[in-house]
């Protein structure tokens, strides 16, 4: 081959080499693992809140079922109403709130001991059995931990206290810091900033779809802990995760 040849066949080459280089670049990024370095928790991954519905059909054995799946529903419906209008309020008052509001729609006598038991409980709440084994997992990889919930810090303080669970956890990171309930981009950008990591290390752990759809589409990895066997929320978010417990998240994190 003379120098002409030679010239002409490297700079070929060169140019499929910076045609097909995108192309390469793509495939290594879908097939890539997520390197996380830190988990963000919602409050009810940790937290089983099935306790609160109990205690409606404990005060209200006939209506009880009815109130708590309205009173859930209202709650939620007033966060994203209220962001939305830029009407914030802690969750905590929305709780409150949205339990005047399904009482009175059920036209249920709601006397202020049971308002207050209803309430109370919120600050009361136990953790799934799986969660200490996972937390060790997490701390024993060196997962950095925290969690980012509609919850107040007090709440979530409070709960993870009573479950001796309260130093595990790096960040207490509640949507008054913003002033902007979940899904709104500047509830799930908290946990970029407190952690100081590109959101593709951090993993979010949802409890709910909607919450799960929110995350993915602000750029998180997303496991759904779909622990209460909801259907799956039509949102366009096929990435999304989905397991059953815990055990799921250790996996998910032990692969990445």
């Amino acid at each position: 081959m003379n120098r002409r040849e030679f010239l002409t066949a490297a700079g070929s080459a060169a140019f499929g080499l910076a045609m097909v280089s995108p192309l390469a670049k793509l495939a290594v990024a879908m097939t890539a693992k997520p390197d996380i370095k830190a988990i963000a928790f919602d409050a009810f991954p940790i937290f089983d809140p099935r306790p609160i519905f109990g205690l409606t059909k404990s005060l209200f054995p006939k209506q009880g079922e009815v109130l708590g799946k309205l009173w859930f529903a209202k709650i939620f419906g007033y966060t994203w109403l209220r962001t939305a209008g830029d009407q914030y309020k802690n969750f905590y008052a929305v709780i409150e709130d949205a339990l005047t509001f399904s009482a009175n729609h059920l036209q249920l006598n709601l006397t202020f001991e049971q308002q207050k038991q209803l309430m109370n409980i919120w600050l009361n709440l136990k953790i799934w059995p799986d969660v200490k084994p996972a937390l060790q997992s997490f701390k024993d990889q060196n997962i950095r931990l925290g969690f980012l919930s509609n919850m107040t810090e007090k709440m979530l303080r409070m709960n993870a206290k009573n479950s001796g669970i309260e130093n595990v956890f790096e960040f207490y990171l509640s949507t008054d810091r913003v002033e902007a309930f979940k899904p709104d981009p500047r509830a799930y950008q908290m946990g970029v900033e407190a952690f100081g990591l590109p959101k593709e290390n951090i993993a979010f752990a949802a409890f709910a779809g909607w919450d799960a759809s929110g995350a993915t589409w602000f750029g998180y990895p997303t496991i759904w802990l779909n622990r209460l066997d909801q259907p799956t929320e039509n949102l366009d978010t096929n990435s999304i995760i989905m397991e059953k417990n815990m055990g799921g998240l250790v996996d998910f994190v032990a692969r990445s």
